[in-house]
């Protein structure tokens, strides 16, 4: 059976513009994410890493080439039916976390469903579940994320990335900012969403966790130069913390 495309990249063309200056972040950059898919992303600083998964999340909009999302052209939405979009569709995981450490962790879990206007009651059961989901606990709900561990913290922004349900996960440096037991729990709560249907593409510096997707994809100077099979011996989940 046939699977799905949920986004594809057509020659995509980022510049950007700053005086005379002219720097590219992508340089004709053609890809295509399916349902079910695991990708790694890597590259060295400054390769248009984060740029791709911007425009792949429709946060940014290319220069020039073709974004189609779920089978519509990006660039044919207004700005309104864009948010909408990215909201059905999409759950973001950034390192720096993005919680808001004004609100709980059940409230900003909830972020994503105020915008589709559920319910309160619904929205705590929701939170509630995809918290869980990811391995966390009943008992962080009415704490700050502050009160949090960072690995603690990125459960929480993986909660609220996929409270939604959406059909692709795009995690930038998830795991950047944590010590390597917190990086291997992250790394199996993304195994474990992709199991169970849902796509995840990750960019990462490290190779270890980039070993734990099913295609690793190499960009260097805004171009996609090799797409290769990972390692599973050299997985982050397949290899044993030392004593």
């Amino acid at each position: 059976m046939a699977r799905r495309p949920l986004v594809r990249l057509v020659n995509v063309v980022k510049v950007y513009r700053a005086g005379d200056t002219v720097t590219y972040g992508l340089r004709g950059v053609s890809l295509t994410v399916y349902e079910g898919d695991f990708l790694a992303v890597m590259g060295p600083s400054g390769s248009g890493k984060t740029t791709l998964l911007n425009i792949m999340g429709l946060l940014d909009k290319p220069t020039s080439g073709v974004v189609i999302v779920d089978g519509v052209d990006a660039s044919r939405l207004s700005s309104r039916r864009l948010a909408a979009l990215r909201n059905r569709l999409l759950g973001f995981v950034f390192q720096q976390f993005n919680l808001v450490n004004r609100l709980s962790v059940v409230e900003n879990i909830e972020l994503p469903l105020i915008a589709r206007g559920v319910p309160p009651r619904e929205r705590r059961r929701l939170a509630e579940e995809a918290l869980l989901r990811v391995g966390g606990e009943a008992s962080w709900l009415a704490k700050k994320p502050s009160q949090l561990s960072g690995g603690q913290q990125q459960r929480v922004a993986i909660a609220r990335a996929i409270v939604t349900k959406p059909k692709l996960v795009l995690a930038d440096e998830p795991t950047g900012n944590l010590d390597r037991a917190s990086a291997r729990q992250v790394v199996e709560v993304f195994r474990d969403l992709n199991r169970e249907g849902q796509a995840i593409v990750v960019v990462t510096h490290d190779p270890e966790v980039a070993n734990c997707a099913q295609k690793i994809l190499v960009i260097r100077d805004g171009l996609i130069i090799a797409s290769r099979d990972p390692s599973p011996s050299q997985c982050i989940l397949a290899r044993q913390p030392r004593t």
